[in-house]
């Protein structure tokens, strides 16, 4: 058998969670539906708002779209598949999972990079950062991230896709992930291997360097910045935006630069965890609770949409006591008469 079109198997079992079923599916749908409203509520209130409208927030909101599809592409399969005997995907579901997942992942990391390099220009030419920081080079900065992850995903796809499959069909994990699936494998799983390694040392070094690089000039400007109250505000701008670099390349770098050595399940499942569903729904809380315009603005858009509620109970008020009263006076001059 030469390739993946001759593999005997046609389906895998994700084995997942074997305990606490019922709860861990309360849990998680409970994760999932906060990732998804605090996620779209950041992009709404990203679009709607002028004051927004700068490259942070467009990065941001690009950030909050990629949290929602790579979650997506994993969560709903993992519930349905707590409440089922057996959590069963096919070949070809498999296969397309993993490539979605790795689109979504791969562009977010290298998106944090650019993040990094947005706040760097901010602080270090703050007048002229709206030009360098154009819209047209925002555009083509995050068509390049999604670019390089799909090139990624398409590649390791492609990968998997010549090995073949004898069985046992178990994999021990509750998503198609390449590590549980290359072992599976009953063909040669070097070049598989090696690309693995390449790709994630590559990714997550470069992209972390690029981050260390930026933010140690931000942290030289900062320091030459005399005021403590101008030394604060610029440094807090930046504080988001390293809690969620610490959250998704810890548990990035744990998975896959030794994806192939013998952690233990729990472990591996745990940091998978973290990184497919504690990152995406933390990331909007993360933002709008550190962020000052971020919750200004949150503010002001609770505050306009309780005045229209109020303001509108008030005018259905008035117009019910105004019908009771005009049926009074109806009722009255039926009476005289």
């Amino acid at each position: 058998m030469a390739g993946g079109n001759h593999s005997g198997v046609t389906e895998f079992v994700l084995l997942g969670f074997t305990d606490l079923q019922e709860l861990l599916f309360v849990i998680f749908l409970l994760i999932y539906i906060t990732t998804l409203g605090g996620n779209l509520g950041m992009i709404v209130l990203i679009k709607t708002n002028s004051q927004l409208h700068v490259p942070m927030y467009f990065f941001l909101s690009h950030l909050s779209f990629l949290d929602i599809c790579y979650s997506s592409s994993i969560t709903p399969k993992l519930l349905s598949g707590l409440l089922a005997e057996k959590n069963i995907i096919s070949f070809n579901g498999c296969m397309t999972q993993l490539f979605f997942f790795a689109i979504f992942g791969t562009t977010e990391a290298i998106l944090l990079a650019v993040m990094a390099y947005d706040r760097y220009v901010a602080i270090r030419e703050p007048l002229h950062y709206v030009v360098a920081m154009s819209r047209g080079v925002c555009v083509q900065l995050v068509v390049g991230c999604y670019a390089v992850g799909s090139l990624n995903a398409l590649v390791h796809t492609s990968a998997l896709l010549r090995l073949s499959f004898c069985g046992p069909n178990l994999v021990n994990h509750f998503y198609c992930e390449i590590p549980p699936l290359v072992l599976l494998s009953c063909s040669d799983t070097w070049l598989n291997e090696m690309m693995m390694a390449t790709c994630a040392v590559f990714i997550i070094t470069t992209s972390v360097l690029a981050i260390v690089v930026s933010y140690a000039c931000i942290l030289l400007t900062i320091w030459s910045i005399r005021s403590a109250e101008g030394r604060h505000k610029a440094f807090s701008t930046c504080t988001s935006h390293l809690m969620t670099v610490a959250l998704f390349y810890g548990s990035a770098a744990f998975l896959y630069f030794h994806p192939f050595s013998r952690h233990t399940e729990d472990q591996e499942k745990t940091a998978s965890i973290f990184y497919t569903m504690v990152t995406p729904v933390l990331n909007p809380f993360v933002y709008s609770l550190r962020n000052k315009e971020v919750r200004n603005t949150l503010r002001r858009a609770t505050n306009k949409l309780l005045s229209c509620r109020y303001s509108h109970r008030s005018r259905s008020n008035h117009t019910e006591a105004g019908i009771t009263c005009h049926s009074g006076v109806i009722r009255r001059n039926e009476s005289d008469t």
